[in-house]
């Protein structure tokens, strides 16, 4: 049953709710991970971006509970990158050789309109693709920095169970994720979204369903990021067992589905697995985002305990990780890694 609905989604790219459910729930799972990774190299080639993360800003007006930097944790200290401080990290990471930059930040408010275009001219002058992920905007904010020059915007649903992204993110609105989401896709920016995977009370089901939604949507870019509970927050308690695992079956069903987006290898694998990013490379994944952030502020930013490489500077995290891909055989892609960039310079 299994290989009959590998093969059928590695031919047609669509399954059930019921197939996705099945492989989800897979025990064995290096044929799922071997057909992922052979789809992989089939639509986007042994290449792998990388993408220069710059976490600016850890301030958020949102009191999500399974994150490390929301309003109610008093435990953070906060910090704020300047507009010139961003700019001046920009610069670093293009010198390293890095070809997208990504803004990521709470939910500030400090940052307003004006001020983030500015800081995106800026950075555009350094002919790099420019990612946001700054979370809920209103279409006039997200056409304003569309026109500054930002390329890419990610904005992770977390969860399609309405009732439980409700009940996990207090004061938010589902329908407003969505919408952000489709007037992202309106707007013309490659959109990323995605999904965390083992919430309480997140079933396989939903699990499913998110995968669908990702591929109606269509996606650009489809973050997985296992659930790691943190100590300052309300899910502080929770297990992260089996995370690692199913997040690594939801990223390859996603390149069954969609064969041709990007799909990082999240950094939140390497927390759970010493081996993490690179196992997600060897079933679907062709992305990596190394931290460009300044080493003095990257503890600040917990989203989740654990986070690897807080010590080493932007210029070792560049190499590092380059080392471990060419280490599989995998070589970093040249470009700026725009969606259907491999079948355009492979046709």
């Amino acid at each position: 049953m299994t290989s009959k609905i590998l093969e059928k989604a590695q031919a047609t790219h669509k399954l059930t709710k019921a197939e996705i459910v099945k492989l989800l729930s897979l025990k064995e799972t290096s044929a799922l991970f071997e057909t992922a990774n052979q789809v992989r190299r089939e639509f986007v080639g042994d290449g792998v971006y990388l993408r220069g993360l710059i976490e600016f800003s850890n301030y958020c007006k949102n009191n999500c509970l399974y994150c490390g930097i929301r309003a109610g944790n008093s435990h953070v200290k906060r910090y704020r990158l300047t507009p010139q401080e961003i700019v001046q990290t920009a610069q670093k990471a293009s010198s390293y050789g890095y070809k997208t930059i990504v803004l990521q930040s709470g939910e500030d408010g400090w940052f307003d309109t004006d001020t983030l275009c500015d800081i995106v001219r800026q950075i555009k002058n350094l002919d790099v693709a420019i990612t946001l992920s700054i979370g809920e905007k209103t279409h006039e904010e997200y056409a304003a920095y569309r026109q500054a020059g930002a390329d890419r915007y990610l904005l992770r649903i977390e969860t399609t169970d309405k009732t439980l992204y409700e009940k996990l993110d207090p004061g938010l609105s589902w329908e407003n994720r969505v919408r952000c989401l489709y007037d992202l896709k309106e707007l013309g920016y490659e959109v990323g979204s995605g999904s965390l995977v083992g919430l309480p009370g997140q079933s396989i089901e939903s699990l499913a369903d998110d995968l669908l939604f990702f591929q109606k949507l269509p996606v650009d870019m489809a973050g997985i990021g296992p659930f790691i509970p943190h100590p300052q927050t309300p899910l502080a308690d929770q297990s992260a067992d089996g995370h690692f695992e199913l997040a690594l079956k939801m990223m390859a069903v996603m390149r069954l589905l969609l064969p041709d987006i990007n799909i990082p290898a999240t950094t939140a694998m390497e927390t759970l697995h010493p081996q993490g990013r690179l196992l997600a490379l060897q079933a679907g994944a062709n992305v990596v985002m190394p931290n460009a952030t300044d080493t003095q502020y990257r503890s600040f930013y917990e989203l989740y305990p654990g986070k690897i490489c807080l010590g080493d500077n932007a210029e070792k995290c560049r190499h590092c990780i380059e080392g471990k891909i060419q280490s599989i055989g995998r070589h970093i892609a040249p470009g700026k890694g725009f969606h259907g960039d491999y079948k355009k310079e492979n046709v």
